[in-house]
């Protein structure tokens, strides 16, 4: 028994939404209702359990049932009728030598109703067909350009080839160049090439791909139908091109090193763990390349290092953090974190104006002035200035817990002095650092790898930069002396005794390295990941991810469905 499967906008017998996306609709409608039409798709009867009643007399699939989809079986019927004309569906061989962008700007003064004796080859993908594929819009991934197929310039092997084409289908297109009358810059076709055949249908044309879990989960499908997706993340690359040139140009030498570590360190933070068989070893993704960095400076490797890594850290998803991220990471000997801060200022200065033409850019609702010099304030005194309350004149733990408290902070009943200022600092001035600001005056306590500040002994040489009240910059004066580091380490170490799982392990080959001398140096990270969110006005960190880490999604019967 053949079966007949509608998925026909305006059939009144379907039940819920057609396949405007490559998703199974909920009900699908089988032979038996009044006005069935003809010439579907078919499926086996042995994909079908016990149907139920619908109105008319139709029955109907509950959603549950592994039903073919009508769209995709129709597809595959246009392959099969493809090969049967000694079609190849998906092609090789074909070299486009024009895109869309280049022709427009070639061709950019030719008057309308004008032909040129140009022959070109282009290829990219239908977006849409009109006239029966007398007109079609093939996108390339610098535009679109229109192609007109006509008999009088086909043969007719092409002719019937036209007739197969879908939308999404990827082809490649010989033909001569000229403007319609109606000023469109056209390629008429003199051949046709099918390249890729698309067995799934695009989303409906007029409302594009606007499910946001839609457009994560299947960021290929996104980047079809969204140009601000493409724009996106092509800005994120021009982005990271700029920076890697501009660190060269100054001396800096680019490494790589290990994301497979032996202990997690270089960062507060929990790490992912795996397994080395051979070496039946424990071992943790990469949260920070930190300590390898510095001991390529003790090796003497080069004064100027840096590295844009991944990194990984088993912690919260939000619209500010990606349990895998990327960031640039630098050092520089012979410097300190006020050389970090000009560093700072000068890379994101010249990335902006290089990528955007401007340092004044739209953020939501605000306008960030990115232009150097930035302010310089200190924890301690931006909390001043907010709350009324002076934590550098509280001199123990309890009297700095208490006022964190009474600021509306939540602080741990073990939290240091250091921690309480953190957290009353991100409580109550932190989303408020709208313009670039450098917090400086950091807490020696929560800062295990930065050099103490010689005029007050709570306090390190480091800072954070922030801008939309995001930490988009962190910086240190770094520690050189391996017996201060080992005291640090050491007191990570009791933190998580006592529960902390972030502090940080105690590395003795990273010691040792300390001990045959490191000069003092500079070190700083910038969030590439936040950056790119600034820079192209994005609001989650999965826009500016091209795959961001998802939940998998399972269907009522159990396998995944991505």
């Amino acid at each position: 028994m053949n079966v007949n499967v509608s998925g026909v906008a305006g059939d009144p017998r379907v039940l819920t939404q057609t396949a405007s996306a490559p998703n199974i609709p909920q009900f699908r409608v089988i032979e038996g209702g009044k006005g069935t039409p003809k010439n579907l798709p078919q499926i086996s009867s042995t994909a079908l359990h016990v149907p139920v009643s619908a109105p008319g007399g139709a029955r109907i699939v509950p959603p549950a049932e592994p039903v073919e989809n009508p769209y995709r079986a129709a597809r595959i019927q246009t392959l099969e009728a493809l090969r049967q004309l000694g079609v190849d569906p998906y092609a090789g061989g074909f070299v486009p030598d024009a895109r869309a962008a280049e022709l427009d700007a070639k061709y950019k003064g030719l008057a309308a109703g004008a032909e040129t004796g140009d022959r070109v080859k282009v290829a990219g993908r239908i977006r849409a067909l009109r006239n029966s594929g007398m007109f079609i819009d093939l996108h390339d991934a610098s535009g679109k350009i229109q192609v007109f197929c006509h008999k009088d310039n086909l043969a007719t092997d092409a002719l019937a080839i036209l007739k197969l084409l879908d939308l999404g289908d990827l082809i490649g297109v010989e033909g001569m160049v000229r403007r319609t009358p109606r000023g469109e810059l056209t390629v008429n076709a003199r051949s046709l090439t099918v390249l890729a055949k698309a067995l799934l249908p695009l989303p409906e044309k007029f409302h594009g791909l606007t499910d946001v879990e839609t457009r994560y989960r299947q960021r290929y499908l996104d980047l079809i139908m969204n140009e601000e997706s493409r724009e996106t993340l092509r800005r994120r690359s021009r982005i990271v091109a700029v920076m890697r040139r501009l660190l060269i140009e100054r001396g800096f030498l680019e490494v790589e090193t290990p994301m497979l570590h032996n202990i997690p360190g270089g960062a507060s933070a929990k790490p992912f763990v795996t397994h080395h068989n051979t070496l039946d070893l424990e071992l943790y993704l990469r949260i920070a390349p930190e300590l390898h960095l510095k001991r390529l400076m003790v090796g003497g490797l080069s004064d100027k290092l840096f590295e844009i890594n991944r990194n990984f850290r088993n912690e919260g998803i939000s619209p500010r953090h990606n349990p895998e991220f990327t960031s640039l990471e630098l050092y520089q000997a012979y410097a300190d974190y006020a050389t970090m801060m000009e560093a700072t200022e000068y890379l994101i200065v010249s990335i902006v104006r290089e990528v955007l033409g401007t340092t004044r850019i739209p953020y939501g609702k605000h306008t960030i002035e990115l232009a150097a010099p930035w302010p310089r304030k200190s924890m301690a005194e931006l909390v001043k200035e907010k709350t009324g309350v002076d934590f550098l004149s509280l001199h123990d733990a309890a009297a700095a817990r208490d006022a964190a408290r009474k600021l509306g902070a939540e602080v741990l009943k073990t939290a240091s002095w250091g921690q309480a200022l953190e957290a009353a600092f991100a409580a109550k001035v932190e989303d408020e650092l709208i313009q670039p600001v450098h917090v400086t005056g950091f807490p020696r306590d929560i800062s295990p790898l930065a050099k103490p500040d010689p005029r007050d002994p709570r306090l390190v040489e480091r800072f954070e930069t922030f801008v939309n009240g995001w930490e988009v910059a962190n910086a240190f004066s770094e520690i050189n002396d391996p017996l201060d580091q080992r005291e640090r380490f050491e007191a990570q170490m009791m933190a998580r005794d006592h529960g902390d799982e972030e502090a940080q392990r105690l590395d003795e080959d990273f010691i040792a390295a300390l001990e045959y001398g490191m000069p003092p140096a500079g070190g700083l990270g910038i969030g590439i990941d936040r950056l790119v969110m600034l820079l192209t006005d994005s609001p989650s960190i999965r826009d500016v991810i091209a795959f961001p880490t998802m939940r998998p999604k399972r269907s009522d019967s159990g396998p995944v469905n991505i």
